[in-house]
């Protein structure tokens, strides 16, 4: 790829945004493992991999906007790059370490590389990092990958191509569509205007706790939701979402008057016309917002708060995304964290649809999924699919110590949970 890659506003606006942060343990073998084969497997692979994903090899670049007014260009390129990077670290933890506490300890934000880097940092930062860190009874395999260069649907995308080619499965089943989208007739060097510098944003104080939910706890949830709506309509993530929202919102304790908001992190690609290719290598998201007044949301059933959430999915449409993207465009902006997911708020990020559990890289099946620093907030939950499969999802929910206690003796949510 000789010429720059230019951005799109999905990815613009993710600048101040952290990068994604996910990774797998594994069981390390009793017998016959060798770090060193296994780092210049992964190495290889990874190699591999970025002939596809390109864009990942290269490194953002700014310039000067052709308008003279302080305004600014930001692209990739991919033609003088130092490329991606792959980590061997090491931790004196086992497995037990890492899983045990109620609480995910610490120390896994040292399994990733970029501890709180933002997207904007990738002009002088690697786009994507492996790293590999070796435990005493387990290995984990943590990505870092610059959110302005891609979703989670993206992110996952990489991940299975980066572990079909480790066990030799190529073609990959699944090539990146690189072509960016950008609206008709919109020029594709789109500048930034000089206030919009990206910023960066620290968490608070949090706990992150795993809360499990089995396929038969989420069918009951669903089950409710629609039965109280009188509809068959309402999905499974739905069902949960609302579950979350109405949990955590007893559990802030906060005015019956105040505005409460659950946000859904939502693909853009099949809802568009025409539609984006499911393969579509970038961003192609929107943080959904639903809001009610606390005693509203409280006072009503399961099945209200769902049908909210269901009826702003259903009308996430065409029409709205692109009139989204058109006011951006009008004023352009980067996102701020501390505007944009308000403390107020539920986030429901990445999805339990993705086959996280199917990449392996020759160590069998991960025993488990952990993340990252990045973008945590008061409210942020993350969704993965159960290791047992089935329909089981295990939400990653990070709350102040105080309100998570309060979520942990809310009768409602922890019926539910597993």
């Amino acid at each position: 790829m000789k010429g720059p890659i230019h951005l799109p506003p999905w990815d613009l606006l993710m600048l101040s945004v952290h990068y994604i942060q996910k990774g797998h343990l594994y069981p390390k073998p009793s017998a016959g493992f060798h770090i060193a084969e296994f780092l210049r497997r992964i190495n290889h692979s990874l190699s591999l991999t970025l002939s596809h994903f390109y864009p990942l090899a290269g490194r953002l670049v700014t310039s000067n906007s052709p308008h003279d007014d302080g305004s600014y260009v930001v692209s990739i390129d991919c033609a003088n790059s130092p490329g991606a990077r792959l980590i061997h670290a090491a931790a004196d933890l086992t497995i037990s370490d890492v899983l045990s506490p109620t609480y995910v300890p610490v120390v896994v934000q040292s399994f990733f590389d970029h501890d709180r880097a933002i997207n904007h940092d990738g002009h002088t930062t690697s786009l994507v990092t492996i790293q590999v860190t070796e435990l005493i009874d387990g290995v984990f395999v943590g990505c870092s990958f610059n959110h302005a260069v891609g979703d989670g649907a993206s992110f996952w995308n990489f991940l299975t191509a980066l572990s079909e080619t480790y066990r030799g499965k190529t073609p990959i089943s699944r090539p990146p569509v690189n072509n960016r989208w950008f609206p008709e007739g919109c020029n594709q060097i789109i500048p930034l205007p000089a206030d919009q510098i990206p910023s960066r944003y620290e968490s608070p104080k949090l706990l992150e706790r795993f809360f499990h939910f089995s396929a038969e706890s989420i069918g009951k949830i669903k089950s409710k939701a629609n039965y109280q709506s009188g509809t068959t309509k309402i999905s499974s993530f739905q069902s949960l979402s609302a579950l979350v929202w109405r949990g955590i919102t007893r559990a802030r304790n906060f005015p019956a008057e105040k505005i409460t908001g659950c946000r859904l992190a939502t693909n853009n690609r099949g809802r568009m016309n025409p539609p984006l290719h499911p393969d579509y290598f970038g961003n192609s998201i929107n943080p959904m917002r639903t809001s009610a007044a606390v005693g509203e949301l409280l006072r009503n059933d399961l099945g209200w708060a769902a049908w909210r959430l269901h009826e702003a999915v259903v009308g996430h449409s065409d029409e709205k995304i692109k009139g989204f993207v058109s006011a951006w465009l009008e004023s352009p902006v980067v996102y701020r964290m501390e505007q944009v997911f308000d403390t107020d708020s539920v986030m429901m990020g990445s999805s339990p649809r993705f086959d996280k559990y199917g990449i392996e890289f020759g160590l069998g099946k991960a025993v488990a999924l952990r993340s990252g620093y990045a973008n945590k907030f008061s409210g942020k939950v993350t969704g993965y699919p159960g290791r047992d499969g089935g329909g089981s999802v295990d939400l990653e929910i990070c709350l102040p110590p105080a309100t998570m206690a309060a979520l942990e003796s809310d009768e409602e949510f922890m019926s539910c949970v597993s």
